[in-house]
């Protein structure tokens, strides 16, 4: 069996002089660079110190086969290593790199040849150091080519008389042979399937991480100028930094070869949008437009199609890149279309979902979004119905947290089944098996049964309540969706530390989401520590005063909706810690029906 990588372990300047000749393609240095200067500094003394510092790994684009018959070879990308090889290039060649505030910056690493034993020789660039003449402020000045070291050692020793010019100058060669350390390559075969190149990169990497199928795509992505793959990277990158930081919108238009394109005008609306129910980082926009575009769900053919692979005939030709270049733009600039994005976000705030907070799977919403695209396509689907389409889809999949285990095999197999059935036919079908009676009766009333507020089946419960435009517990006009997006905090029902007092001290216990409700400030403040029992009496015992203690119902007829509302039995009147068990079975009940309710409605 032929190797399926050969190792090799290289000088680090030469490493250096492929990435510059681009001989190999590294297009993480046009993204953001996520290390602190810490960990720069680290590698950097490492390195200074003869400590392994781990290997690249770099694939091969498989050969293409080109119009005229020919073969081509694709571009050598690095698909690990990249971190590392751009804190070298910054730290020793004094790049600059982009930050995660999107600020080209050069970091810049200190070395006192001073140092003593239990002193750090590399520091972080600061003010101190810029002041202190032991420190070589910035390391990159002895990698210049124009770098002269008889006159760098005198002027050196001059200024720190208690060093020789001979220690010194050991110094200062140790730490230029810095660019001889060899580092470890792993050049990947170009035959390789995306899956071989993942398993291998599983493998090799000492912490076992899986390789991010989103990441080599935007690798593969930005290494293809030919057919626009260095614009397309930007704008996805552009696009997912402006949905988090509108005001970056002024410094995004200082790239000025990228403003011409024709994707900055389809963003431009978002330095004015201040939505947070959905920003979609790159991973996000680039599973969207891959599916709505080529409806199949695993990242790993978007990978192998974007190199040209024939499916069928289990080959590569240019032709097939071309085209999956072209319609991954195509999908890109259609999921940046500020009519589909606001159209979307306002049919998921409308179902209720009003707040990320009760967002539960980024993967979830990413199916949503790429079906409202879809469905917008589809002439067989009355365009006046989209939005309930979708709408029912996203509550169905958080219900059944359908892209929560295995998301791709999941988005994959619906994209086929859409496509073959039609995607009505299809809905009613996934109703009558994944909604069924029993689902409603017994297992939704199971699931239930959990103490993670932030589970999907609590979230769905807020969001019925948001759409019925439900008041608060014990309150009349102050509504769950204002205390959902405001200051308003989920309190128990049955308090905790009543529940504690009385025995029942598992957390898994006392905070139940059964237990749970949304109360505003003052009401759960006059509630406290009492027992159900006490305080619902104090509430019903009220009506008809002028002097309200807990919230503001007037009347038993407002009681009894307002305890319907929040899915409160009315039993809890005569309930102390010895029911708390009977209240939660209760409740889940209750809770399920609203579900019920509120998804018919949809």
């Amino acid at each position: 069996m032929p190797e399926k990588y050969n190792p090799s372990d290289l000088p680090i300047e030469q490493i250096l002089n492929f990435i510059k000749s681009e001989e190999i393609a590294i297009p993480e240095i046009q993204r953001p660079f996520v290390w602190k200067p810490t960990q720069v500094r680290d590698l950097i003394d490492s390195l200074y110190n003869g400590y392994p510092a781990g290997y690249l790994i770099i694939s091969q684009s498989p050969n293409m086969k080109l119009k005229d018959g020919r073969v081509s070879e694709g571009k050598k990308i690095m698909i690990d290593g990249q971190q590392r090889v751009t804190a070298m290039m910054t730290a020793l060649l004094g790049m600059e790199v982009l930050m995660t505030d999107f600020k080209k910056k050069v970091i810049k690493i200190a070395f006192n040849p001073q140092a003593e034993e239990d002193e750090n020789c590399f520091e972080v660039q600061d003010n101190a150091i810029l002041k202190d003449k032991t420190w070589i402020p910035d390391i990159s000045v002895v990698f210049r080519t124009s770098f002269n070291s008889f006159d760098f050692v005198q002027n050196y020793c001059r200024a720190n008389p208690r060093i020789t010019t001979n220690n010194f100058n050991r110094k200062v060669q140790q730490l230029i042979d810095i660019k001889n350390r060899r580092i470890g390559v792993i050049m990947l075969d170009k035959e390789l399937t995306v899956d071989e190149v993942t398993e291998i990169f599983i493998r090799i990497n000492s912490q076992g991480t899986k390789l991010n199928q989103a990441d080599f795509a935007m690798s593969k992505i930005a290494a293809n100028e030919k057919y626009g793959g260095n614009m397309l990277r930007k704008a996805i990158d552009y696009f997912s930094h402006l949905a988090i930081q509108p005001d970056w919108y002024s410094d995004m238009c200082k790239d000025t070869a990228f403003i011409g394109t024709k994707y900055a005008d389809k963003m431009k609306w978002l330095k004015d949008d201040r939505e947070s129910i959905y920003d979609p980082n790159y991973s996000d926009m680039l599973r969207v437009s891959f599916m709505y575009k080529f409806t199949r769900g695993k990242m790993k053919d978007l990978v192998a199609l974007l190199s040209g692979r024939d499916f069928e005939k289990k080959d590569y030709k240019e032709e097939i890149a071309e085209k999956s270049f072209g319609g991954l733009s195509d999908g890109v600039l259609d999921f940046m279309n500020e009519y589909h994005f606001k159209q979307f976000t306002l049919a998921i705030k409308d179902a209720g979902f009003i707040s990320e907070k009760l967002i539960n799977s980024d993967l979830t919403l990413d199916f949503a979004y790429t079906l409202y695209l879809l469905l917008l396509k589809d002439t067989a689907v009355d365009k006046t119905q989209i939005k309930q389409y979708v709408q029912r889809w996203y509550v169905l999949s958080t219900l059944t947290s359908r892209y929560i285990t295995s998301p791709e095999t999941y988005m994959d197999m619906d994209l086929r089944r859409i496509k073959e059935k039609g995607f009505v036919n299809y809905l009613e079908e996934m109703e009558r098996v994944e909604l069924s009676d029993s689902f409603w009766k017994d297992a939704l009333i199971q699931n239930l049964e959990t103490s993670a507020v932030n589970s999907p089946y609590i979230s769905v419960f807020w969001a019925a309540q948001t759409r019925k435009a439900d008041d608060a517990l014990f309150t009349k006009d102050s509504k769950v969706v204002n205390l959902i997006t405001t200051i308003g905090d989920v309190h128990h029902i049955f308090p905790k530390n009543y529940l504690q007092k009385n025995g029942i001290t598992e957390r898994s216990k006392y905070n139940q989401v059964a237990n749970y409700t949304y109360l505003d400030t003052p009401t759960n403040i006059a509630v406290g520590e009492t027992a159900p029992n006490v305080y619902f009496s104090k509430v019903y015992g009220q009506f008809g005063s002028q002097n309200s203690k807990i919230g503001n119902l007037k009347t038993e007829d407002e009681y009894n909706q307002n305890l319907a509302a929040n899915c409160i039995p009315p039993e809890i009147r005569n309930m102390t810690y010895t029911q708390y068990d009977e209240f939660l079975q209760m409740r889940r009940k209750l809770m399920a029906e609203k579900i019920r309710e509120y998804y018919a409605g949809l």
